[in-house]
């Protein structure tokens, strides 16, 4: 396959195609979304964008990818208007946490051209980018959390991770004061909190799908048995205490659209529930959720596309087991 570049079309494409940016290496919901659109479309398409698409495995799964700017990159929300015009774009889906605030910051103006840009509100982004102003929705919500602490009075042992952070990227547990260094305390991003006991707790990942009123329609917690790189590589579904207690407790989010991906801290013997972080977007783990009957890709379709109501979905297949491996993306005869 090869990978047009940002050559845009001259006319407009009447499709009901669906952009996916940041693809990377989200091969399995490229071709989720792909399977799921042809039920529906039979000639739509899913394109993909990339800052380099050239080294993106999901790119060579799209039906054509095309490369964009950074997102934090003057004219950035210009070119991708620009380009989902020209490529019959009707929903973009945002994958990347350094992209979310700016997307919603602008979806307004997709709007105008007709295109859905499928993220929450951008008030509900800003809370959940910032997870010290995540700790506060999760107790407005009823919802226990790890306990921060202030750098005058820390407690150890302690975990640390940037307020902004994604993919486990500079997070640390901390054993005792002298494992803290000055980098630490300097890092003005650093989050200072509870350290959660691993072989009490277990890790937990929740992927949720809000409609257009903001309601939930589905959840399905996936145990997380091993995580590498901040993502899921073993996972089982799982309909116990944590289900029942979510779908109570965040039955509605203002501002809440499409698929959230929850994580949390879960204690089997005394029920105990410590939230940590909600990413709005689909997470690395969703192929599970998905193969097990939760559908978030068919819903989006039928409420954007089709203009259809979506109902409660609770039918997904529990102890669902994923085991994951590595696979290759060839290119033959690869210019770079």
């Amino acid at each position: 396959m090869s990978i047009p570049h940002t050559k845009k079309k001259s006319t407009l494409c009447p499709m009901n195609n669906i952009l996916i940016t940041s693809a990377g290496r989200r091969v399995s919901l490229v071709r989720i979304f792909k399977k799921e659109l042809r039920r529906f479309f039979l000639d739509a398409k899913v394109y993909t964008t990339d800052a380099d698409p050239c080294l993106s495995s999901a790119c060579y799964e799209s039906d054509g990818a095309i490369k964009v700017s950074r997102n934090d990159a003057e004219g950035y929300i210009e070119e991708l208007l620009a380009l989902a015009l020209s490529l019959g774009i009707k929903i973009i889906i945002p994958t990347i946490d350094t992209g979310l605030q700016i997307l919603a910051d602008n979806k307004e103006e997709f709007a105008k051209k007709g295109i859905t840009v499928l993220i929450c509100s951008k008030q509900l982004v800003k809370i959940f980018r910032d997870k010290r102003i995540t700790h506060s929705f999760f107790s407005h919500y009823g919802i226990d959390t790890p306990k921060l602490y202030d750098k005058q009075s820390l407690q150890f042992p302690l975990f640390i991770k940037p307020y902004d952070g994604s993919m486990s990227i500079d997070t640390y547990q901390i054993k005792t004061r002298q494992d803290i260094s000055k980098k630490h305390l300097r890092d003005k991003r650093s989050m200072f909190m509870e350290y959660i006991d691993r072989s009490v707790f277990q890790e937990y990942t929740i992927d949720m799908y809000y409609d257009k009123n903001y309601d939930l329609k589905c959840l399905v917690p996936r145990k997380r048995i091993e995580i590498r790189e901040g993502e899921i590589s073993k996972g089982i579904t799982v309909k116990n205490y944590v289900f029942e207690f979510l779908k109570q407790k965040l039955n509605h989010i203002d501002g809440a659209l499409g698929c959230l991906t929850l994580q949390l801290f879960y204690n089997p013997e005394t029920d105990i529930v410590k939230a940590i972080e909600v990413n709005p977007r689909f997470g690395g783990g969703y192929p599970l959720s998905y193969l097990a009957g939760a559908n978030y890709p068919e819903y989006i379709i039928r409420e954007y596309l089709l203009n259809e109501k979506i109902d409660q979905c609770d039918e997904w297949e529990k102890s669902l087991l994923m085991l994951r491996y590595d696979d290759e993306i060839l290119v033959h005869g690869a210019d770079l």
